[in-house]
């Protein structure tokens, strides 16, 4: 069996948390002498990770944390815990099991990649691996359903790591990683590339993200531009030119004192006056220093202006309006001329020395045609000297706008047709939000839903309707509050959307003469008064989306088990009830049980057995009371004795992978369980 060697040098190459960079592609190259071994295997590869040897190496990474990874726009050290110990071999242990039952291996295929085209034409002669990444839901030490992305490079240590790949007879490729104990580097390159995400294809140099509140319009910016460079900004009533470019401003300088004799003899501080750079004149700046670098290849520079129209756009952009007329080259169609104090200082930043100075000269003679030099020099020449603005192709100016606040300031049609406009809809994040409500809840989004049909027979409109991160959950939680709720999404329905209208969906009192008023919502010691939001649920969603505990904590797992996808199937059982997947599935067990008392508990366990569960991770179905269940929160914990006096606990959460075992359980009985 032939077999290569791989040291990997990257001291950063020790691990990286799995969610870090959300990445789409992560690469392993190889030298070039090793292809001989892949060359005839086709596009793709089928690998083999044994459970031994990738619980020995993330032990390993244990040993010599803290690491550091520093390659990704994500930096965070990496400290040791006991925790961090728990969770990777918990990950380990979701990675090998396979029909619940535990395996020492599994395979993987990794698509190979040699001599492939480049958009620039040429060809990349490295010999390397991509689709290294698996999805794994695990769970973790506090008992809480995870996904997360399994990677081999998570298992490398720069340094002290040696990746073996040894072709097995039946044509599968062996991963096995060993470790030094003091770390060596043999002068090469390390092998490990990754694209933290494929960069998003950039196509209007201009344009606006709009719609209601909550969409995720800033998000959406943010998550394509986080590669790049990016200026931030937000207008408002107040914005104005100076606030956008730059002005001189009183500033405190210490400056010296001189005696007579022309000595300096102490400094003392005065006020001077400074030109200070705005949003605007820094991404110009950086964008023309990065065009000089790159050139038609420039990396794109960034300036993100949030609540475009809560400015006054037409103040705010003054004569730089004339710049956002973009010719197909994607350059400004129009230079216009700089004042003197801008031109002075887009001069001085351009100037070697200067804060962006240019590494090349400007090569953009050409970029509009026939222009004309007021100076009679070049455009390349009065760009740098600053006598005349222009907008290169590289610069990126993108805005959101709420719906909702279209009326604050008008932009007009000539404004608006220099920008292309994207509409953000509503829609399912699918996050598995829900909204807490005493001991019951209620998803997020069937609220959401509900309520915008409501907002949009109010008003006949979008514009006041609620996007899924209108209101949001504190961080590691996905449950809003009922403080929250009603702060926030309560208010605003209130006071923005129903003030002057329909509020009858605001009465929560069984009082037919009681006044309609938001304070209802408050009880006498100011707190929320819980009983009237859930009447407010009610009316808006509906009884049978008010779900107790444990049918919403199903919820949350199933959306985290399918990424969002939801299924609120009720039930009928033996003629009766309206049961959530969990309840239904206590309810079979419990009558099962009820009806056979003189069972042991291994006849329990051989009833109910674990692979019911169809891999979902945890102790088991049925579980000895006297295992440590304090981190795993789906599990009913007491009340159940077996006849042979052992006390056990219940799992409780079931999901759409695994509801139809305990169904088909259910009818060997004969009972009758009827989908509603």
């Amino acid at each position: 069996m032939e077999e290569i060697v791989k040291h990997i040098n990257d001291t950063n190459a020790s691990f990286r948390q799995p969610n870090a960079g959300d990445a789409k592609n992560t690469d392993l190259f190889l030298d070039n002498e090793h292809y001989s071994l892949f060359k005839d295997s086709g596009e793709q590869i089928t690998v083999r990770y044994s459970k031994e040897n990738l619980t020995k190496a993330i032990l390993f990474i244990a040993s010599i944390l803290p690491r550091k990874f520093d390659q990704s726009a994500t930096h965070e050290l990496i400290k040791f815990s006991k925790e961090f110990v728990l969770d990777q071999l918990a990950i380990i242990d979701a990675l090998f099991t396979v029909g619940g039952r535990s395996v020492n291996s599994f395979t993987q295929v990794w698509n190979a990649r040699k001599d492939v085209p480049q958009k620039n034409g040429k060809i990349d002669k490295r010999f390397y691996f991509n689709g290294l990444l698996k999805d794994v839901l695990y769970t973790d030490y506090k008992g809480v359903q995870r996904k997360t992305k399994f990677t081999i490079r998570n298992y490398f240590a720069g340094g002290y790591s040696d990746l073996h790949i040894l072709k097995a007879d039946d044509g599968i490729f062996d991963i096995r990683i060993s470790n030094a104990n003091v770390p060596t580097f043999d002068n090469k390159e390390d092998g490990l590339e990754e694209v933290a995400e494929q960069k998003k294809e950039i196509k209007c140099l201009q344009q606006i993200y709009y719609g209601a509140p909550g969409t995720g319009k800033s998000f959406e910016v943010k998550d394509t531009t986080k590669r790049y460079s990016t200026i931030r900004t937000t207008f408002h009533p107040d914005s104005d030119y100076s606030t956008f470019v730059g002005a001189y401003k009183p500033v405190m300088e210490e400056t010296p004192v001189y005696g007579a004799q022309g000595v300096e003899v102490a400094k003392e501080k005065r006020i001077t006056y400074s030109y200070v750079k705005q949003a605007f004149l820094k991404a110009y700046l950086g964008a023309w220093q990065k065009y000089s670098k790159g050139g038609e290849t420039a990396e794109p520079q960034f300036l993100v202006i949030e609540e475009i129209n809560r400015g006054n756009c037409a103040q705010i952009f003054g004569d730089l309006f004339q710049l956002l007329d973009r010719s197909d080259n994607g350059f400004s169609t129009y230079p216009i001329e700089s004042d003197s104090d801008l031109q002075n200082e887009i001069k001085k930043a351009f100037a070697d020395g200067g804060e962006y100075a240019l590494e090349n000269e400007l090569d953009v003679d050409d970029a509009v045609d026939g222009y004309t030099s007021n100076y009679g020099k070049t455009l390349s020449d009065d760009i740098k000297n600053g006598r005349v603005l222009l907008l290169p192709n590289n610069l990126y100016i993108w805005a959101t706008m709420n719906t909702s606040d279209q009326s604050l300031f008008p932009i007009d049609s000539a404004f608006k047709r220099r920008w292309d406009w994207r509409y953000v809809k509503i829609a399912d994040a699918r996050k598995g939000w829900k909204i807490q409500c005493g001991n019951e809840y209620c998803d997020w989004w069937t609220f959401v839903k509900e309520i915008n049909k409501k907002i949009a027979k109010e008003t006949s409109s979008d514009d006041k309707k609620l996007g899924y991160f209108f209101c949001k959950p504190p961080k590691d939680s996905d449950t809003i509050t009922e403080d929250k709720f009603v702060g926030k999404v309560l208010f605003y329905l209130w006071n923005d959307v129903f003030k002057d209208g329909d509020i009858s969906l605001f009465k929560i009192s069984d009082d037919e003469k009681a006044e309609i008023c938001f304070d209802a919502f408050y009880g006498s010691d100011n707190k929320v008064n819980v009983e009237a939001i859930r009447k407010f649920l009610v009316g808006v969603v509906g009884e049978e989306n008010i779900l107790k505990g444990d049918d919403a904590d199903n919820e949350a797992l199933e959306a985290i088990i399918t990424g969002g996808n939801v299924d609120r199937s009720q039930y009928n059982f033996n003629g009766s009830g309206k049961y959530g997947k969990s309840t239904l599935g206590q309810k079979i067990i419990d009558t099962y049980l009820n009806e056979h008392k003189d069972l042991t508990f291994e006849l329990i366990k051989q009833t109910f057995p674990d692979s019911m569960l169809n891999g979902v991770p945890g102790p088991g179905l049925i579980v000895k009371s006297d295992v440590d269940l304090a981190s795993y929160s789906r599990y009913y914990k007491s009340g159940y004795e077996s006849s042979d006096g052992i006390n056990y606990s219940i799992y409780k959460q079931w999901t759409i992978g695994n509801i139809q075992a305990i169904i088909e359980f259910a009818k060997k009985q004969n009972w009758m369980v009827e989908k509603l």
